[in-house]
């Protein structure tokens, strides 16, 4: 159960797989089918679903987005809600089903590891951080876990920046990039931990089919770039210069506390995926904004 924007690559993947869908969402029904296919199974509610109703796996993507405004208290509240709140009533499901899932896959991010060594990389082994975003991170995957004492595998995914074509922070980034007014932000030093949303679709497909994967998961690519190396490979794939940076205190003002996600960052490296034997199609940031930025509609 997923939101539909976040969970569109993972429902097509699921159906061409042969599975049944059902998708919790605000969006009415008939939205629902139109933005990802007719053969899903709209919910609105969980306390919609009836506790006869049996399903193999629920795959939890659901949160508001974290930099889409400054995080003052009333924002903090919706995102700890829409994270650790729906996800907690996702485990309340799974505790009344009378035939419960084997498995709970429900994503958190990298941002648990804080910015106290974002410098440093940081594994699924590494610390908790301290601030705000690692708070909220430790709290949604507390909440997912809880499902294991009702006897279902879980994994948590904590996801770096998910790079797609349509949305997401990579369509925010473009039109300052295509003008030729896009470049590193503050020193462009800090780390960047990165996936492209067709390795993110596959990450979940490769936990759901390994029955004996469970924990946390760094869903990045092996290869994390500076800020600047970023910057310098999305102004190549578009042919544009990517040299203006953006001073810190421009963010700070503009974003306030939550800066710091973007000015600090992390290094984190996926090494339970790597020991599990999972192939990235796209582990290289130049290749994988080449391959996503190949439609005419971004030129």
């Amino acid at each position: 159960m997923a939101q539909v924007l976040s969970a569109g690559g993972v429902v097509r993947a699921l159906i061409m797989s042969g599975h049944r869908v059902s998708v919790l969402s605000r969006q009415s029904p008939s939205d629902v089918r139109r933005l990802l296919t007719s053969s899903v199974r709209p919910v609105q509610s969980l306390n919609a679903i009836n506790p006869s109703v049996a399903f193999d796996a629920i795959i939890n993507l659901a949160g508001e987005p974290v930099m889409a405004k400054r995080w003052s208290h009333q924002r903090k509240r919706l995102l700890l809600d829409s994270r650790v709140g729906l996800t907690g009533e996702l485990v309340d499901l799974i505790e009344r089903l009378e035939n419960r899932p084997d498995t709970l896959i429900s994503c958190s991010a990298v941002g648990y590891y804080g910015h106290h060594s974002a410098s440093e990389p940081q594994s699924e082994s590494s610390t908790a951080g301290s601030d705000f975003a690692a708070s909220l991170c430790e709290r949604w995957e507390q909440a997912a876990k809880r499902a294991e004492s009702l006897g279902v595998r879980v994994c948590i995914v904590r996801t770096g920046l998910v790079l797609h074509q349509n949305n997401g922070a990579l369509h925010e980034m473009l039109p300052p990039f295509r003008l030729g007014l896009g470049g590193p932000i503050g020193s462009g030093k800090q780390m960047m931990s990165w996936i492209h949303s067709d390795d993110m679709t596959r990450v979940i497909t490769f936990l759901l089919n390994n029955e004996s994967l469970r924990g946390a998961f760094n869903a990045t690519s092996p290869n994390p770039v500076s800020n600047r190396e970023f910057a310098r490979a999305l102004g190549g794939a578009l042919r544009r210069p990517a040299i203006i940076p953006v001073p810190t205190i421009v963010l700070k003002l503009l974003l306030g506390e939550s800066s710091a996600m973007v000015t600090h960052g992390q290094a984190a490296i996926p090494e339970r995926l790597q020991e599990a034997g999972f192939i990235w199609e796209q582990p290289e940031i130049k290749d994988a904004l080449r391959q996503l930025l190949i439609k005419p509609s971004y030129f």
